[in-house]
């Protein structure tokens, strides 16, 4: 039904004698069958499609949706064969129909009544009405009334119910996003329909846990061998599953206010409850290490949200090392933490170690769960980011492609994890130089997110950051300011100015202020930003490096020469030792301090230092990307002060024919660097060429 809607067909009479099983290489395959219901007119009896006196009701009884019942409604849309399958799941389940068709014909107004204005009891209310029905149905399903009602309450109660929504805006929008909420109940997580809490996650955690496998399988074996003693063998099992949700309640209580999702700004009441629950589970679930390696992932996950990636690698390092040695390393909870762990790596910024872990964990799940998996395509996503911060854009951007597609496909284009592959092939797309495609991906991606996760979830606050960098590197200053501004106002309230995401966000605006010469205020903002990073994340982080080299910059432009070259220096040593000397950081940084060198005076060595800087940059980058670019401009600056008139006009052509964006470019004429050339006619043409290059939505105001 997902691809007919996507092919622009609504069934509009889905039942079980229109959907067909056959055989397709030995392997149970479904069809839906009879997509004519315009031609069904013929006497009706049970089970075949109704089309009224009036002529305005299309459907089946019992299957058809509500908004079919009504005659006002004109605008029938692919959420009524939704409502149709919510319906034959409900049948599956029950044996019976929400609502009895028996006597429809007699009293076809109060059916189609029934239909618009009722809601249908749960199915674990449903199977207990008639005892009769009740024990047929619960027989062809091999078991028990009782325990039927039981198995369908909760999970299979609101995904029923969820599918059959009076309010379409409240049922499931796709059928994808059912069959997704089903694989969740499948597979134990989650589900969507239900009302989200921290308890019910964590209570999904519990459940997957040693005991409660020990318990099931104990209660096979004492019932097959010892059927007298059945009763007593159904109460230890309920006090065991009881003592698990006591477990499950009490770190609840620790970790409902500790994610930034759901903590809406308590940051430091939400660290203290995290540190106690984490000396708790380490010191009163020791006997369980199965158990206690599961919240220790759900700790390590917290902690990593709220930016305290120190603290998160300790306990999902634990994690890893708990679950192989129980598990195994080819288990799906152990590569579950392994993915954690190394996404976490590359949080710390520790991009080959992180590289080598998420490479492991990617074969493993493509193996043991295969490709298509959600989690596999977590992992895939988190080695595309590694790749991405190591400067390897087009691999990252292979990868995040990939992951976008399957994602897609697989969990519907609005999904969370679906749209955060595309705010990550944005962020690539703007590394490789490619503003207009990143612009253009990212204000899709905030679009959705703003309307499914809200404006203050920390992915949206993230995608309105990679936009606002976005529009400033296309030259929309005054756009990008006032987005950013915005971002960085929520984020401190919500995150917290500690958090990472903030100081990120920090350090982006100063970049624009820098482009919009308002040094004094970037400078202000980079000194803050550098005091929070270096306590939180330390001297060596990627984080901390950029606020360092942006003040570099800054330095460079208010002219004071002494100080941004001490820094520059402090800054490139680190980035050499930690990213790599061909990393695009550690070039950025090799630039400024050949500014610093040319604002000593010391002209000969900053055209070295330079020079050196674009012949990587040309070979790692290539010679037409705006980094390129933008460094070849440099070496024209310091030929200009070097008194070298001709070769650095040569060297501004040069730049402007390869890689400089012509919004730099238009900057040109009154940059101060090159007063010393204004008045030649040669370089009045190339200023006249670089305006003739830019677009109008690239000029200046």
């Amino acid at each position: 039904m997902q691809h007919a809607h996507q092919k622009a067909i609504i069934h509009r009479d889905l039942k079980p004698s229109n959907i067909l099983v056959v055989e397709v290489d030995g392997k149970p395959m479904p069809r839906i069958i009879d997509f004519g219901l315009a031609k069904a007119v013929t006497p009706l009896v049970p089970g075949e499609t109704l089309f009224t006196q009036m002529g305005a009701f299309l459907g089946t009884p019992g299957y058809m949706s509500p908004e079919q019942a009504n005659s006002e409604v004109h605008d029938i849309d692919t959420r009524t064969d939704v409502y149709s399958l919510g319906a034959i799941l409900y049948e599956l389940m029950t044996g019976v129909l929400p609502f009895e068709t028996t006597d429809w014909k007699k009293q076809p107004e109060e059916f189609l009544r029934q239909l618009r204005e009722e809601d249908p009891p749960r199915p674990s209310t449903k199977i207990n009405t008639n005892r009769d029905t009740s024990t047929s149905n619960a027989e062809a399903r091999n078991t028990e009334p009782k325990q039927l009602a039981t198995l369908l309450q909760g999970d299979l109660d609101w995904i029923a119910l969820k599918a059959l929504e009076k309010d379409r805006e409240r049922r499931y929008a796709t059928p994808s996003q059912l069959a997704s909420d089903i694989e969740n109940y499948l597979g134990n997580q989650p589900v969507i329909a239900r009302p989200v809490s921290t308890a019910y996650r964590v209570r999904k955690y519990v459940r997957r846990n040693r005991v409660g496998v020990m318990v099931f399988s104990g209660a096979l074996t004492l019932l097959m061998a010892f059927a007298v003693m059945q009763a007593m063998e159904l109460r230890r099992i309920t006090r065991e599953r009881d003592r698990a949700d006591r477990i499950t309640e009490f770190m609840t209580n620790m970790f409902q206010v500790s994610d930034p999702s759901q903590a809406q700004g308590n940051t430091i009441t939400a660290r203290e409850i995290l540190d106690k629950s984490s000396k708790e589970i380490d010191s009163k679930l020791a006997k369980d290490p199965e158990l206690q390696a599961q919240l220790m992932h759900v700790m390590g996950q917290v902690y990593g949200n709220l930016g305290l990636y120190g603290i998160a690698h300790g306990l999902l390092t634990r994690a890893v090392e708990t679950r192989s040695h129980l598990l195994g390393l080819d288990n799906p909870q152990t590569l579950n933490s392994m993915d954690q762990l190394g996404w976490n790596l590359s949080r710390e910024g520790r991009y080959t170690e992180a590289e080598k872990l998420q490479r492991e964990t990617l074969d493993a799940l493509r193996r043991v769960l295969g490709p298509q998996h959600p989690n596999t395509l977590e992992a895939m996503s988190n080695l595309a980011w590694s790749l991405k911060e190591e400067g390897r854009y087009a691999e990252a951007e292979k990868l995040q492609r990939e992951a976008l597609e399957l994602r897609s496909r697989v969990l519907g284009p609005d999904h969370p994890d679906t749209v955060a592959s595309m705010t990550q092939l944005a962020a690539s797309f703007t590394g490789e130089g490619d503003f207009a495609q990143a612009e253009k991906l990212d204000k899709e991606a905030l679009d959705i997110q703003r309307r499914v996760l809200g404006p203050e979830h920390p992915q949206t606050l993230m995608s309105m950051n990679n936009l606002g960098t976005t529009l400033s590197q296309e030259g929309h200053y005054a756009e990008a300011e006032k987005l950013q501004r915005e971002t960085l106002d929520i984020q401190s309230r919500i995150l917290g100015l500690q958090h990472p995401d903030t100081g990120r966000s920090m350090i982006n605006l100063s970049d624009t202020l820098q482009q919009e010469r308002r040094y004094a205020e970037a400078e202000k903002v980079l000194r803050e930003a550098i005091e929070v990073e270096r306590r939180v994340l330390g001297r060596e982080h990627p984080l901390t490096l950029s606020a360092m080299n942006n003040l570099v910059n800054t330095l460079n432009k208010e002219g004071h020469w002494v100080e941004a070259e001490q820094l520059g220096r402090d800054t490139l040593q680190i980035r050499r030792r930690v990213l790599g000397p061909e990393h695009r950081s550690t070039l950025m940084s090799m630039e400024n301090l050949a500014y610093s060198l040319m604002g000593e005076g010391h002209n000969a060595d900053a055209e070295k230092l330079q020079r050196e800087t674009i012949d990587i940059q040309r070979r790692i980058l290539g010679p037409d990307h705006p980094d390129t670019g933008d460094a070849v401009y440099t070496l024209a600056v310091i030929e200009e002060h070097e008194g070298k008139r001709d070769e650095a006009l040569k060297t501004l052509r040069d730049a402007i024919e390869h890689g400089l964006p012509p919004e730099e470019g238009l900057d040109m004429q009154t940059d101060p660097d090159l007063k010393s050339l204004h008045g030649d006619p040669r370089f009045a043409a190339l200023v006249a060429e670089t305006k003739k290059r830019a677009t109008p939505a690239q000029k200046s105001p």
